[in-house]
Order: C-alpha cells, then sequence, then structure tokens
C-alpha cells in the first residue's frame, strides 16, 4: 500500500508572540537585521502557491530559507523573540496554504548534503529531497528505502510525518536524528523519535525542527533494488501524475484493531493489510469518488485523492475535506484523519 506524499511541514510552531500586521511585521524584521545573518536567503511577500504541490496559497510577508545550522538556528532564535509569527516548512508536497497566505515569516533548512557514512550507513540533510537519498541508496546497493521512490518532499518532512511505502517506513532504517529544539541542537536515538504510523515525537513537538539523519541500511543487489523500485514508480506516476497538482493522499489509512467493533465487522478482510485499512475503501462507500468543489476535485479513479484541476482555492480544499468527513462519519460513526498540514488558517 503506498503512503502519501511525505510531509511537508516538518514542524509547524504557531505564534511566538502576538500576531502583528503585515506592515509591523516587515518593521520588527528589518529591525533585527537578518542581513547580518551570512547566507540566509530572504524573500518578501513569497507566493507560497510556488512551493506546494497543490498549488494553491496566498503569500507570507517573508520566506527565509537557511541552508545550514547556524544560520537556521540564529534566524529562528532572532524571529523567536520579536513576535513575529513563525512556521517550518520543507518541500510543500503535503500543504495546504490559506488563501490569505501567512502573516509572518515562513523559515526552510535547506541543507540537502548526502552521504556515505559507511558500507551500510548513510547521513542526508533535512533539506535533501527524498527521491535523491532513495537513489543514492538504490545506487550503493543498500535495502530499506527503496521502495519509498516516487514519494515527494524533502527528508525531514519523511521523518517528521514518518513517511513510507509497501510495507516499510523511513522509521525502520534510522538510527539517529540530530533536530534543533527551539534553544540548542540535540540528537535522538530511533527509539527517542517516538515514531509509529505517520507520526514522530517531531510531530509531536511543534517547536523541534528536524535537521539531519543517519540510516543503516542492509547491503543488496543494485539490480533487483532498482527493479523493484522501477515497477513501484510506474504504479505510482499512474496514480499520482507528476504534473497533477495535488497532496497525494488526504487522508492517513485506518489501524483496524483501532476502529469501532461495528466498523470492523463491514470491513472486507480481503483490503486489511498490515493491519491497516485504506481510507479510501470507506470513502468510496461514502459517495466520495468523482466529487467537486471548484477547481478542487476528488479522482474519480481513487475517493483518497484530491487535487486542483486549474485554479482552486484553498477554501475549496477544505471545504471539500470538511464534505468528505462528514460523509464518513455518517456513514460509519467514525472520523478520517488529514495527512495533510494547514498553515494560515
Amino acid at each position: 500500500m503506498l503512503s502519501s506524499f511525505c510531509d511537508t511541514a516538518f514542524s509547524s510552531t504557531g505564534n511566538h508572540g502576538e500576531v502583528l500586521g503585515t506592515s509591523d511585521n516587515f518593521k520588527v524584521i528589518k529591525a533585527l537585521a537578518l542581513d547580518d545573518i551570512a547566507d540566509l536567503r530572504i524573500t518578501r511577500n513569497a507566493p507560497l502557491r510556488d512551493y506546494t504541490r497543490f498549488g494553491l496559497g496566498g503569500p507570507a510577508d517573508l520566506l527565509i530559507d537557511a541552508p545550514d545550522e547556524v544560520s537556521f538556528s540564529s534566524a529562528w532564535q532572532r524571529l523567536a523573540e520579536s513576535g513575529v509569527a513563525i512556521e517550518v516548512i520543507g518541500g510543500g508536497s503535503n500543504l495546504v496554504v490559506s488563501d490569505e497566505g501567512f502573516r509572518g515569516v515562513v523559515l526552510r533548512y535547506t541543507a540537502d548534503f548526502l552521504r556515505q557514512e559507511s558500507a551500510v550507513h548513510v547521513s542526508a540533510g533535512a533539506g535533501a529531497i527524498l527521491q535523491n537519498l532513495v537513489d543514492l541508496t538504490i545506487r550503493l546497493g543498500l535495502h530499506g528505502i527503496h521502495t519509498m521512490t516516487g514519494i515527494p518532499g524533502w527528508v525531514g518532512g519523511a521523518i517528521y510525518g514518518n513517511a513510507g511505502a509497501y510495507g516499510r517506513s523511513i522509521d525502520l532504517s534510522i538510527t539517529r536524528v540530530r533536530f534543533f529544539d527551539g534553544a540548542r541542537i540535540r540528537e535522538f536515538s530511533n527509539p527517542e523519535c517516538g515514531f509509529r504510523y505517520r507520526e514522530s515525537t517531531f510531530k509531536d513537538h511543534k517547536g523541534w525542527i528536524v535537521l539531519s539523519t543517519e540510516l543503516e541500511l542492509l547491503p543488496a543487489d543494485t539490480a533487483e533494488l532498482r527493479d523493484a523500485a522501477d515497477s513501484i514508480r510506474s504504479f505510482r506516476d499512474a496514480k499520482y501524475p507528476p504534473s497533477m497538482k495535488c497532496a497525494g493522499s488526504i487522508f492517513k489509512n485506518l489501524i483496524f484493531s483501532e476502529l469501532p467493533e461495528s466498523v470492523q465487522a463491514q470491513v472486507d478482510p480481503k483490503v486489511v493489510r498490515e493491519g491497516k485499512v485504506p481510507s479510501a475503501w470507506f470513502l468510496e462507500r461514502a459517495g466520495a469518488k468523482g466529487l467537486r468543489n471548484g477547481d478542487i476535485h476528488v479522482a474519480d479513479y481513487h475517493a483518497n485523492l484530491i487535487y486542483n484541476a486549474g485554479d482552486g482555492t484553498a477554501l475549496e480544499v477544505q471545504e471539500l475535506i470538511g464534505d468528505l468527513k462528514a460523509r464518513v462519519r455518517s456513514a460509519f460513526g467514525f472520523e478520517v484523519e488529514e495527512e495533510v498540514q494547514y498553515i494560515g488558517f
């Protein structure tokens, strides 16, 4: 079973004080002299639709790209002290931005290094494209994350949301994660990361920002890994065409044992895989396929895929998601939970 796209907002911090107006934000930020921090890339009135797979949403007052730990932590600390609202995002693959945008500063940690540390260990910066990491492990003949081929987004988001596909999630290969907790840089071993299905301790602690990770993988035949990855990629591209403006699967799959007994009794045992039931199974029976709200559509071939067919809006996404949740609640008596993250709502 394929996962959704890996999470985009690998930490959403919310406000660190009073939310200021746009002009006030600019005055405060200018007074912080962020230009003194080396290597920051600062974009004013940044159109966030250009930084998300959905291709919608309004601007952020500022978008700041920080390429290393020193510049990121320095920028964070100055902004946090200022009262300006801060959000941290990654590759934008699993993000819905408000049509009004975000009144504050959006930070991105863009360190994208990939390194082979030993015969079976590789390390990656949180800003590395996940596909590039997958491709590296395949070239090195290392088994563990090849099933994640085709999942867009960055490594940091994959860790934040414990991305995975075909029975494997990234936590199975992680040995340690380096992160910024808002005050200092720390490092956790795998057990300390609190990984579970599409969750992690970094998702629980909204101010904890993933910086890098080390993975331990297993030796394997490169050709076999490549063949398996190519097969997965073909299937995934048919389901989620690269040009489609979407965030992958909108809702998390359901853990069968956690469903009400009355619902468990309705589920076809054939659709239960590795203890999970696809949300699409419930959505399809609730009449989701082909639904539309303006330019935001549910795919007619997959009930858990919402895409932007043209000039859709975040409000239309929000309304359609609300409709789908209400349909499942009415039909089955429980809530489906989104995988997408929200900014500016």
